[in-house]
């Protein structure tokens, strides 16, 4: 029997030992390429790949079944960050989408497709339903041609330009960079030096590490460049995931950055020192310190459900300054309209050489401004039928006291969020594609915020566990 195969909020994954075979990726393919040569005979389709363990063969195999379908399919000739894909995609006028084969932030024994689309961003629901929908039980035999094309330099040489050079080579910067085994691994440090930034670069090759180390941006899995950052006495440490399209960061002092703040400290960047304006697209999990830097730059925030997917939705409407969540997407439309977590970091460095201040110095001195909140997020695995239950209960899940806290605001936006006189917050969602519960807080203080993490865990649990 043919395996089901559903996309998530950005692609599809699956176990190198389980379901991500090439009879799999060669029906996912296929369906793309069906759907691509019905809305753009003969377009151009760009296929991309990590650094995992054969995720080049399988790109040449996706590009192969597209290119049964009429489309000139190119294949880079080497690693390909998301981010490049996306912008190459949207820069070619021939082109009608991209695939990319990539296990993203996800554990090292897994590998995945990412689907986009002809402006470089995220395959739209409708056209995710729909290729399910045709996607045949089997894979046909038929395999076309593809070309082999270096789509990274120029997207490397771009990102160069959308920067303010001169400031950066006289600031001197030095930093760590952690591409945590990924797709950046090489080449960005090439984009560091070109700009006159002194880079060590950790996690580069593949050693036995990278069978331990989960590429995703955030702790625990950032603790070896926390270590390098004091080690080499650097300004600060820069972090992509798997596929660089997330971003993490590390002060002077080895101190984790969260993408909260980094989102709040490249808006101010984007409005004071480069004078632009724009609406702030957020998701439900954004911490309040984000939202009070965005709302003292006068930019207006928008709120929208967890998944990059609804704040690239926003993106498409104009008007956007910046769109990042809680997981280290950020995007810059005036550039893409998807997330980069590349220029993030460039965009940081020339925060940095702008105010002439470390990335520690930068956060104290906003935190000073705006407050500190303490944030925290537990996944809680439970049975499928548990989580089944909850999802029912949730859009008449609305208690009267939590925590010893009376809610002062309740949304069903995304799960269950209650906000608190505190200006604290809880979220309560189920996993997309996961048999998870994710509980979110934000309070002021450690002990108000695991206060409020207990009791969303008990919540999620309630009387069905």
């Amino acid at each position: 029997m043919a395996a089901i195969i559903h996309f998530g909020t950005d692609g599809w994954r699956a176990r190198r030992d389980g379901d991500f075979n090439e009879e799999n990726v060669a029906r996912i393919a296929d369906a793309a390429g069906a759907l691509w040569e019905r809305m753009a005979p003969g377009a151009i389709v760009y296929v991309g790949y990590d650094t995992r363990p054969e995720a080049e063969h399988f790109a040449c195999l996706a590009g192969r079944m597209l290119a049964s379908h009429g489309l000139t399919v190119k294949v880079c000739d080497r690693p390909s960050p998301t981010p490049a894909l996306s912008w190459t995609v949207a820069h070619d006028a021939r082109a009608c989408g991209g695939l990319t084969v990539t296990g993203s932030h996800n554990p090292p024994d897994y590998l995945g497709i990412k689907l986009r689309m002809d402006d470089g961003g995220t395959a739209s629901d409708d056209f995710v339903d729909l290729l399910e929908e045709v996607m045949e039980p089997s894979a046909p035999a038929v395999q076309g041609a593809v070309q082999r094309v270096d789509f990274v330099t120029p997207y490397l040489d771009e990102l160069c330009s959308l920067v303010d050079a001169s400031a950066i080579a006289r600031a001197g910067l030095r930093v760590v960079y952690d591409p945590l085994y990924g797709a950046a691994r090489g080449c960005f440090p090439l984009v560091l030096g070109a700009l006159g930034i002194e880079s060590i670069e950790i996690h580069n090759a593949d050693d036995e590490g990278a069978l331990d180390l989960h590429p995703d941006p955030i702790e625990p899995w950032v603790d070896e460049c926390e270590r390098a950052v004091t080690e080499h006495s650097v300004s600060a440490g820069l972090i992509n995931d798997g596929d660089a399209d997330r971003v993490g960061a590390v002060d002077e002092h080895g101190v984790f950055v969260s993408p909260h703040k980094i989102i709040a400290l490249v808006a101010g960047h984007l409005v004071v020192n480069r004078g632009m304006s724009g609406r702030v697209v957020l998701n439900l999990s954004t911490s309040t310190i984000t939202k009070r830097v965005c709302k003292a730059l006068g930019c207006r925030v928008t709120v929208r459900p967890v998944g990059f997917k609804h704040i690239y939705k926003e993106m498409c409407k104009g008007d956007v300054l910046i769109g990042g969540e809680e997981a280290g997407g950020i995007g810059i439309p005036s550039h893409l309209c998807e997330r980069d977590g590349l220029l993030v970091n460039l965009l940081l460095c020339e925060l940095m050489a702008h105010t002439g201040k470390t990335l520690g110095q930068l956060v104290a001195e906003m935190e000073s401004a705006m407050g500190t909140m303490v944030y925290g997020r537990r996944d809680l695995r439970l049975e499928n039928e548990v989580i089944e239950m909850f999802r029912t209960m949730l859009p008449g899940l609305n208690p009267h006291e939590v925590a010893g806290q009376t809610p002062v605001a309740v949304s069903h936006m995304d799960g269950l969020r209650l906000e608190f006189a505190d200006e604290s917050w809880l979220l309560l969602r189920p996993g997309g594609t996961e048999p998870v519960v994710r509980v979110y807080a934000e309070a002021p203080t450690v002990e108000g915020r695991d206060r409020l993490l207990e009791a969303g865990c008990a919540l999620a649990r309630g009387g069905f566990a």
